[in-house]
C-alpha cells in the first residue's frame, strides 16, 4: 500500500472526523480524499477490514460516549447528531454494543475506560496494514492464578497520560524477581488492564506469571484471580511500544462492528517467546473479555 493512498485516505478520515454531527455523504469523503468513491471504499476495507458505512456508525457511537461522559448535553440531541431518527432507537443500539443504556453510562460511567478517539495517521494505517492481526482468535481463555506486582496509571487517552513511565518502570522492577517466586508456569509473562474500583480513566496493571498455587508472596508482591472467560485476542508484530495502535484498533473499529460487547473484565497481554522488548520484529499478544451483544 503506498504512501499516497495512505496520505489521501487519511484526508477522507479527517473530512469524517470534521462533520460527525452533520450529515456525511460518503461520496464527498472520497472525492475529499481524492480519490473515486468505489476505489476509496475498496482501499478503505483492505486497510481496515470494515466498511466506510460502519467505520462512520463507530465513530459516531464513540462520539456519543464522549459526550455522555463529559457534556451534559441532553441524550435526545446526542441521538439526533449519532445519526438516530430517535432516543428510543439510539437506545437500544447503545445497549446492544455496550451493555447498558444511554442514561446508565452516564450516571455510572461504568464504561469509561472503554470509549477510544482514533488516531488515524500514516503511520497507524501502516499497522493496520501488516501489524495487527484484523481477525482476533475466539477462544475461551481457562481460570488462571497469577503472581506479579501492580501499579495504576493513566492511558494515552487521558490528558494525564504517565504509560510511558509506569509500565516500563514495574516491569523492570518485577522481570529480575520472577526467581523469588514458586511453582511459576513458565514460558509466557502477562499484562493484566483492569480498570479501577473508583472508575475513572485511572488504570490498575499487573505485570505477572501463572503460578500453579500460592503458597505464599514475595515482599512487594500481590496474587490475582483471572476467571475463565470468552476472549478474543489479537497479534500485535511490531515495536512493542506501538501496541496502542493495536489496542485503538480493538476498541475503535473491531468491537464497535463485531457484534460482540466488553464484558468488562480484565484485559490480558500476552508476552511469549515472540515478545523481544526493543524490536520491530518482535510478536505479543493482546485480549479483550467478550459475549455476544444480545446476551445479559
Amino acid at each position: 500500500m503506498s504512501l499516497d493512498y495512505l496520505h489521501q485516505v487519511k484526508r477522507g478520515i479527517d473530512y469524517i472526523e470534521d462533520r460527525l454531527d452533520a450529515e456525511i455523504d460518503l461520496a464527498e469523503v472520497a472525492r475529499h480524499a481524492g480519490i473515486s468513491h468505489w476505489h476509496f471504499q475498496r482501499i478503505f476495507k483492505a486497510l481496515t477490514n470494515e466498511t466506510l458505512k460502519t467505520y462512520v456508525r463507530s465513530r459516531r457511537f464513540a462520539s456519543a460516549q464522549h459526550k455522555l461522559a463529559h457534556t451534559n448535553e441532553r441524550i435526545l440531541e446526542i441521538a439526533f447528531s449519532s445519526g438516530f431518527d430517535s432516543q428510543e432507537t439510539f437506545t437500544r443500539a447503545f445497549k446492544k454494543a455496550f451493555g447498558v443504556t444511554p442514561a446508565r453510562y452516564r450516571k455510572t460511567k461504568e464504561s469509561s475506560r472503554f470509549p477510544r478517539k482514533v488516531r488515524f495517521d500514516e503511520e497507524y494505517l501502516t499497522h493496520l496494514h501488516r501489524g495487527v492481526s484484523l481477525h482476533p482468535e475466539l477462544y475461551v481463555q481457562p481460570e488462571m492464578t497469577l503472581v506479579g506486582m501492580n501499579t495504576r496509571f493513566f492511558s494515552v487517552d487521558s490528558e494525564k497520560n504517565n504509560i510511558a513511565v509506569r509500565l516500563p518502570n514495574l516491569w523492570g522492577a518485577f522481570l529480575p524477581r520472577l526467581a523469588e517466586i514458586p511453582r511459576t508456569v513458565p514460558g509466557v509473562c502477562y499484562g493484566i488492564v483492569r480498570q479501577t474500583p473508583e472508575k475513572t480513566d485511572e488504570l490498575d496493571y499487573l505485570a505477572a506469571i501463572e503460578v500453579d498455587d500460592v503458597s505464599w508472596l514475595p515482599e512487594g508482591m500481590v496474587d490475582f484471580h483471572l476467571p475463565s472467560a470468552r476472549y478474543a485476542k489479537f497479534a500485535h508484530r511490531g515495536h512493542p511500544q506501538r501496541v496502542d495502535q493495536t489496542v485503538n484498533y480493538i476498541y475503535s473499529s473491531w468491537l464497535a462492528r463485531s457484534g460482540m460487547r466488553h464484558t468488562y473484565g480484565a484485559d490480558v497481554e500476552f508476552y511469549g517467546a515472540g515478545y523481544q522488548q526493543e524490536s520491530e520484529d518482535s510478536v505479543l499478544h493482546y485480549a479483550i473479555p467478550v459475549a455476544d451483544s444480545d446476551q445479559p
